[in-house]
């Protein structure tokens, strides 16, 4: 029922932690890729397949606490195997440049294809009801006869979340090939690798973030015009003891003071 506190059930999956997934995602392999041949004394294959295990790992345990694996978990996957294949297949180093760029390519295409389908993916990565109480949103799109208009915003915010990834794709390509000058298999190699997964952070994921906000922030205003909900009626985050259907605190039983 709406109105009623959302909060997860003791026995649902918590929250991710960016810590730890920037742990096993970035800084664990980027330091093997850079020094575990001097530290462990084993081949750059070795390494390799060393630092690729631990976001493998991670992607595996999120998916067996979750239950649950979404488009961006699959090609993630697939561009860790990719990576590895062409270090130990000793491919082109320019290889890595087309697949650095070709992952978030594909993703942003497919994100404005999506508009064209009955499922577009702005739903899955923003207007999502872990964001926004999409039940009342609806319903007062529907009071206010404001859907053309808002199908017309989600159309705009869709092409500029896609614009988020084709800017991660050139972005993901220039970082490739400013980092990677030694050919695959080496020592040179993992550590160039390295340094480009280390780099990646915050040449990529930051300016792509900010466009990603950019589109959210003009989903919220664009929703909050065309349904004159306030901001805590919008989201679906709303403040502790505070129900969002009557902006009022939570009532509390009278007997056992607990929350009613």
């Amino acid at each position: 029922m709406e109105g009623q506190n959302r909060s997860a059930s003791p026995g649902s999956p918590t929250e991710e932690n960016i810590w730890l997934s920037l742990l096993f995602n970035i800084f664990i392999p980027a330091m093997l890729l850079m020094q575990g041949q001097n530290w462990f004394g084993v081949s750059p294959a070795a390494v390799l397949v060393g630092a690729l295990a631990f976001p493998i790992a991670y992607g595996l345990y999120y998916f067996l606490v979750r239950r649950k694996l979404n488009f961006i978990s699959a090609l993630g996957f697939i561009s860790i195997l990719l990576t590895g294949g062409i270090g130990l297949l000793h491919l082109d180093k320019g290889w890595i440049a087309i697949k650095e760029a070709g992952i978030p390519l594909i993703i942003g295409i497919v994100v404005i294809a999506s508009l064209k389908t009955r499922y577009p993916l702005i739903k899955t990565f923003l207007y999502n009801p872990k964001i926004f109480n999409v039940e009342r949103i609806e319903r007062a799109l529907t009071e206010r006869n404001t859907h053309a208009s808002f199908e017309r915003l989600m159309t705009f915010c869709t092409i500029v979340l896609g614009a988020s990834f084709f800017l991660s794709a050139a972005l993901n390509y220039g970082l490739a090939r400013y980092f990677i000058q030694s050919e695959s298999g080496t020592e040179a190699f993992n550590t160039e690798l390295g340094r480009m997964t280390f780099w990646s952070y915050p040449v990529i994921v930051v300016p792509s973030m900010a466009v990603m906000i950019f589109a959210l922030w003009k989903l919220i205003g664009g929703i909050r015009a065309l349904t004159g909900l306030s901001l805590d009626e919008a989201l679906n985050t709303p403040p502790d003891g505070v129900d969002l259907d009557t902006e009022s605190p939570v009532k509390t039983d009278s007997t056992t003071g607990k929350d009613g």
